[in-house]
């Protein structure tokens, strides 16, 4: 630990030792400066380039370099223009360049466009380099580009790093919701995939608060563009369907894509709706995520493409609208509505190591899943160098239900859950100069409700619910509402290259939880004591004062955010006369710096400390039958957890060789002042508590990740790594144990297009697991995943596809070894644009897949019944 940071250490100081500062401007006949004029500094006119920069919109460059050689070769160049060049002395200095016109005439060559090229902190990708004959839809490319990752659920990472935003033509759109275009908008309507990088999205903090995040935009071929694509499948067996129709308009004042998705193929509709936004309201960030209380037990997910398991029968409809009232101002809307009914079938076997014993649980599990969601946001946003003005109005209904039925040894055990939520909010963050310094009021309003209940027959823990007599059925009920409301006010002032952004403000959460437990038996209802009742009303406040300093200065960034906090609680419960008090005052600050070594490096450290004090769904004092075979209660005071955060990231990037990398430590330690309990008995039931005892966790985390585009063989190869170990204190049948998770990943993708006649693509993923309970060390788990793609490019209009798929773990008695294949071709009808798609999928007709996980005091391996053989056709245009 102590070298790691002494690492980090040097790596920031060696930074400032043997480099030169050159810096200038480059500008034209009229003395006006030239942006994206390309700065090369080499040993000499031959030699290879030691650095180099791209001067910004005024002209003005700076590159520093670090080279033992007295003297260097500067070369200036910018498009239709002279190049300059000249020898300088290897020393800080600043120059004043002009540049002349070109007077020679352009001879006709072949000009092969460049793969990537970059503009000051902007990154363009030309999409026509990375694309070939299958590729259809922008997220198809994007998954090809170094430095860019699309994530199996949909998320775009570049160096490692969430996006912040997703355009289209500079315009936000979806407000989070990317998938949505990324997986509609066609590959030949985009010209350019802009990565935009240290991107602030509020123009008015532009020159006074960094941003260490990127986001993305996409550049359209026409200023104009009104497109979309349309879907109609059908197959067997069982009788298969598909139908899709997403029409997209995109102008500079109006930008629309509307959808309405259908399908029983697998095909999950849901994930291109959700929500990918990264909250800038700040670490209390309120939010209005459906929370379930209540559960049916559920099989664990394969870890592959849902068309193979996923048995569905779901509709999508989303309308989402932007139109620019005026210059800068922009109002949108985003509404969807999902309906969606989806089967499990499956075992589940769980293995529970306890400090004296061993217990086996076999759960054969068969659950029916519906969920009927609307979700809508409407957005006001003003967004100029002199005012910004953003208000943010969500509605979410979701009216969700589940049956399921469990047969285990002993028992059949039916299970029926109705779990709706609905929730509103209210964001406003509003900016305006005032005098010398910009006024910021931030507000952030809104409200829950649930009304949840689970059904369970027959009865289940007799023996300390009804002294070991059996029971019809139980039934669990939950209520709660929760009302929350932030607000803020503050100022931010630049003072002499500082940026200080002081605000005052005050937070308040109201959350009320009513819970019954009742026997449902042949002589009527009968509700349980106050042990299994709860009517709580719990209060939570904030009133905090932060001050904000930002310095940004050569290629230094260095951000100091200083929270004090005043919170206090009261909690109440009158049905079980409990009731606790607690307020504390926190200083919980974070410190990052930034420091860009050179045109290529940069590296950062962060550290933070924060508290955490937990809200209803760990302080309630009734116990609550979570699912069929939990039942739980925290009866025990307000949970305080103190954690000490630091981080440490190293960055490689030089899009002239498409090459881009990134090497990332973080450190965490938590304290806390309740230790969890699990009682498990011999039919695997357990119940869970907290009891009052201070412990600690400590956790360490280190990733490495590489790409590579090579244009000579049209390849572009990522690796990556990682590392966890985390450890902490359980109490598990009366014991206490020291718990230790370990666990090591290795990935390895390519996407290759290797002759005009044949491209492919790999993804192989190897991992480890290995668990400590105690003194025992549990079997390590081992898992591989391979996939393998062919493409066979037939004809211009026509191709084939082998998709393979292997799977293994080294858990399962039987069915290590998992194999799948699938067969496509598609013949396109270039004069009308159609698609004639035909797919056979899981040729080899594999019917179950068996994945292994583990719990700190558990295995559990999952096997689920997939899909079957199946051959779907289809009809895809494109508009």
């Amino acid at each position: 630990m102590r070298d790691i940071f002494l690492y980090v250490l040097i790596s920031i100081c060696v930074s400032s030792y043997a480099q030169s500062l050159i810096s200038g401007k480059v500008s034209n006949e009229n003395n006006s400066g030239l942006s994206g004029a390309t700065v090369m500094v080499s040993k000499d006119s031959t030699g290879s380039i030691l650095s180099y920069g791209i001067s910004n919109g005024e002209g003005n460059f700076k590159i520093k370099l670090s080279s033992e050689l007295d003297s260097l070769y500067l070369k200036i160049s910018y498009l239709g223009y002279k190049s300059w060049s000249k020898v300088i002395q290897n020393t800080d200095q600043e120059l004043e360049v002009q540049l002349s016109p070109s007077s020679e005439e352009l001879k006709e060559v072949l000009v092969r466009s460049k793969e990537i090229e970059q503009r000051g902190d902007t990154l363009n990708y030309s999409v026509s380099a990375f694309t070939d004959q299958k590729d259809r839809v922008i997220a198809d490319v994007l998954k090809k580009m170094p430095g860019i990752e699309v994530m199996p659920g949909g998320q775009i990472k570049y160096q490692g790093e969430l996006i912040e935003k997703y355009y289209i033509e500079g315009l936000d759109l979806l407000e989070g919701r990317y998938s949505l275009a990324n997986n509609n908008i066609a590959a030949k309507d985009v010209s350019q995939v802009q990565i935009l990088e240290n991107h602030q999205p509020i123009k008015m903090l532009d020159s006074l608060v960094f941003s260490e995040r990127a986001s993305l935009n996409i550049k359209l071929k026409k200023e104009v563009t009104v497109s979309g694509n349309a879907e109609l499948g059908s197959g067997f067996s069982p009788l298969l369907w598909k139908v899709k129709a997403t029409p997209m308009l995109f102008t500079k004042k109006n930008q629309a894509i509307v959808t309405y998705q259908a399908n029983n193929t697998g095909s999950d509709a849901s994930r291109e709706i959700r929500d990918f936004s990264i909250e800038d309201f700040g670490r209390e960030e309120f939010n209005i995520s459906k929370s379930d209380w209540l559960s049916v037990r559920q099989l664990a997910e394969p870890p592959f493409t849902q068309e193979r398991w996923l048995d569905n029968n779901v509709h999508l409809g989303s309308v989402n609208y932007l139109i620019r009232l005026k210059k800068e101002v922009d109002l949108k809307a985003n509404i969807s509505y999902l309906n969606d009914a989806q089967q499990q079938i499956g075992n589940t076997q769980t293995r529970f190591f306890t400090p004296t014993d061993t217990i086996d649980l076999l759960e054969n599990t068969t659950n029916d899943l519906f969920m009927n969601t609307l979700q809508s946001k409407f957005t006001l946003e003003r967004n100029t160098n002199d005012n910004y003005l953003k208000n943010e109005l969500e509605i979410n209904g979701f009216w969700d239900s589940q049956r399921g039925q469990i047969m285990t040894e002993n028992d059949e055990v039916q299970q029926q859950l109705s779990n709706p939520f609905t929730a509103i909010r209210n964001k406003l963050r509003f900016l305006k100069p005032v005098g010398k310094q910009l006024v910021t009021f931030r507000s952030n309003t809104g409200f829950t409700e649930a009304n949840q209940s689970l059904e369970v027959s027959p009865g289940q823990f007799e023996n300390s619910l009804n002294s070991g007599q059996a029971f019809d059925a139980i039934q669990q009920t939950i209520q709660t509402t929760t009302f929350f409301t932030d607000n803020t006010v503050g100022f931010t002032k630049q003072m002499k290259g500082i940026t200080v952004s002081p605000e005052v403000g005050i937070s308040v959460k109201n959350q009320f939880l009513g819970s019954q437990l009742r026997f449902l038996d042949t002589d009527g209802v009968e509700i349980l004591g106050r042990d299994f009742q709860n009517d709580l009303d719990f209060l939570s406040s904030r009133f905090y004062v932060t001050s904000k300093f930002t310095y940004k200065r050569n290629n230094w960034n260095v951000r100091l955010t200083t929270p004090v906090n005043f919170r206090s609680f009261d909690i109440e419960d009158e049905s079980l006369n409990e009731s606790q008090s607690l307020s504390r005052l926190t200083f919980e600050p974070n410190l990052y710096i930034r420091n860009k070594i050179s045109a290529f490096w940069e590296t950062s450290v962060s550290a933070n400390l924060s508290n955490d004090f937990g809200d209803l769904q760990r302080l309630y004092y009734g116990f609550i039958l979570n699912n069929y075979r939990n039942l739980q209660r925290y009866n025990s005071p307000l949970p305080e957890n103190f954690s000490q955060n630091y981080s440490w990231r190293l960055r490689f990037r030089n899009p002239l060789k498409s090459l881009f990398a990134s090497l990332s430590y973080s450190f965490s330690r938590t304290k806390r002042n309740l230790l969890y309990s699990n009682e498990i008995d011999q039919n695997a039931a357990s119940i869970f508590e907290a009891i009052e005892q201070d412990n600690f966790s400590n956790s360490h985390r280190l990733n490495v990740k590489a790409s590579k585009y090579f244009r000579n063989i049209n390849t572009t190869f990522s690796i990556g790594s990682n590392y966890s170990i985390s450890n902490r204190e359980q109490i598990l049948n009366s014991n206490l144990a020291d718990v230790e998770n370990q666990t090591i990943g290795f990935n390895f993708d390519v996407e290759s297009e290797i002759t005009d006649w044949l491209s492919s693509s790999y993804m192989g993923n190897f991992n480890y697991l290995q668990t400590r309970f105690k003194d025992r060390d549990f079997d390590e788990i081992r898992t591989q995943l391979h996939e393998l793609d062919l493409f066979f490019y037939v004809a211009d209009n026509q191709y084939f596809s082998l998709d393979t798929e292997y799977y293994f773990n080294n858990i399962s008695e039987e069915n290590r070894n998992n194999y799948f294949l699938n067969f496509n071709y598609q013949y396109t009808f270039e004069e009308i644009g159609i698609d004639l798609n035909a797919s056979w999928n899981n040729v080899l007709n594999t019917d179950e897949f068996i994945r292994v996980s583990n719990t700190d005091f558990s295995y559990v391996q999952s096997t689920y019944l997939l899909r079957p053989s199946q051959i779907l056709v289809s009809l895809k245009f494109l508009f």
